[in-house]
């Protein structure tokens, strides 16, 4: 499904947000212009869609998700950055938008496809393609983006790109990427006797480690889980594909995880819960939950996107030192996500040009914008995480040693997860309603010592086989 978070799946409330007076207000904080808007993009709209954006192009553009005014740092970035890209593009007006929920919330998102209210440029998760190609919400932009509008494109790893492709056609531009892993305490795990630069690697390691977590008592738990908001699900789907499962077969149409597979993530779950009684007595958990209890020294180890580290130390007051993090345990695939820029369906091609040139300077060249690690440091944001991680090739060697120059956190207490790459697998079709499903699963499991398993995964593979039969 990190800060790309379910979070990228849509999550709600990951990021406190501003009201939306303020919000209105700030608007013309994030906008630059030469003038006048005059045209507003029809003066090369029969132009070679190749080409860049000409520099004399007068055109608006409506950006969505720019910082709200609680995240002060971030939107001192953005408005640089506007400044910065109106010296190549002086009649370009960059218009930045802060509406409430809408960067968040699944319902608002959903209502702004079908109303067509959506910015120019929006803000979308890896997988709101099909949403939003249902809702002919996007432009193909496959046209428009090439080696000169987009220089480092071929050192854009293909698998984040495919997130925005269908049929061949290109849809958008990634902001981020993430690949979920094993994010562990390192304190609690030195106080077990473990050892926190060599997270398990196994779910039977799993196991293991989290009994001895757990038996430093004080209401420590050595693992968590989540069972509410289709947290679980997006969980379970992460534990299926670690040990090489699927939650729906290849023809996309029957789900997959009633299964050997199923069963023994389940079972594990119900194991630890249980017989060990090592994943704590509190249940129906979502997110921000786990986060709380590792922020606090309460729990060993959960699945996560390296981003949530920066969610514990920036709102709840944790430590970067106090975490590490190794691979998915299982290691066959992990669940991977990310978020993305789309541009709206209809709009000029002066818009279309102004905004592939607005994201090329943002988002994807390495050293500017949203990967100016030097500049993160100097405005107190944090550097050092391994992701989002975009890049390949040369752009890669060079983005991580900018990343570990202008480390705000010691890098190596994520070297096993670095060290150690797991191959990155998309959610589900129809994800968030598979996984409102698949709750059902964990939460029965985590909350129930005499649960039938198998009861569980056939009840859940029939109401699956249902949503999948709707597409």
């Amino acid at each position: 499904m990190s800060r790309a978070r379910f979070r990228r799946t849509r999550r709600a409330g990951a990021v406190t947000l501003a009201s939306a007076l303020t919000l209105t207000a700030l608007a013309a904080c994030g906008t630059s212009s030469s003038g006048d808007d005059g045209d507003n993009g029809s003066s090369n709209a029969k132009a070679d869609p190749a080409a860049p954006l000409d520099p004399k192009t007068k055109v608006s553009i409506t950006i969505d998700c720019m910082p709200p005014a609680a995240k002060a740092a971030e939107l001192k970035q953005w408005n640089e950055d506007v400044r910065e890209f109106n010296k190549k593009y002086p009649n370009v007006r960059v218009e930045g938008r802060s509406t409430p929920g809408q960067c968040l919330e699944p319902p608002r998102f959903t209502a702004m496809l079908k109303a067509k209210s959506q910015p120019d440029v929006f803000y979308t998760y890896f997988t709101d393609l099909p949403q939003v190609l249902d809702n002919d919400g996007a432009q193909d932009i496959t046209a428009y983006v090439n080696d000169r509008t987009v220089p480092l494109l071929k050192d854009i790893d293909p698998e984040v790109l495919g997130s925005l492709k269908q049929d061949g056609k290109l849809y958008g531009l990634p902001t981020s990427n993430y690949r979920m892993g094993l994010l562990v305490n390192r304190k609690l795990f030195t106080e077990a006797g473990l050892d926190p630069d060599a997270p398990p690697k196994t779910w039977d390691e799993v196991r293991r480690a989290a009994k001895k977590i757990a038996g430093l008592g004080g209401g420590v738990a050595g693992f968590g889980e989540y069972s509410a908001a289709n947290t679980g699900g997006w969980h379970f789907t992460a534990q299926m594909y670690s040990l090489g499962g699927d939650i729906v077969d290849a023809s996309g149409k029957k789900a997959a995880f009633n299964s050997d597979i199923g069963k023994q993530v389940v079972k594990n779950l119900h194991a630890m819960r249980w017989e060990d009684e090592s994943m704590g007595k509190t249940q129906l958990l979502k997110w921000g939950d786990l986060q709380k209890q590792i922020a606090t020294d309460k729990l060993g180890m959960f699945l996560a996107a390296p981003d949530d580290v920066t969610y514990m130390v920036q709102q709840l007051g944790a430590k970067y030192e106090n975490f590490g993090m190794g691979p998915i345990p299982g290691g066959e695939n992990t669940l991977a996500g990310g978020n993305n820029y789309m541009i709206k369906q209809g709009i000029s091609a002066d818009k279309v040009k102004a905004a592939v040139a607005w994201l090329n300077f943002k988002f994807t060249t390495v050293g500017k914008g949203h990967y100016d690690w030097k500049r993160h440091k100097a405005d107190g944001l944090p550097v050092g995480l391994p992701q989002p991680d975009l890049w390949l090739n040369g752009s890669r060697a060079k983005d991580a040693a900018a990343r570990k120059e202008f480390a705000t956190m010691p890098v190596e207490n994520f070297k096993a997860f670095t060290d150690n790459p797991v191959p990155g697998k998309a959610e589900p079709p129809k994800a968030q309603e598979i996984y409102k499903v698949l709750d059902n699963v964990m939460s029965g499991v985590l909350t129930n010592k005499d649960a039938d398993i198998d009861k569980l995964l056939s009840t859940a593979e029939s109401q699956v086989n249902q949503v999948l039969a709707t597409q």
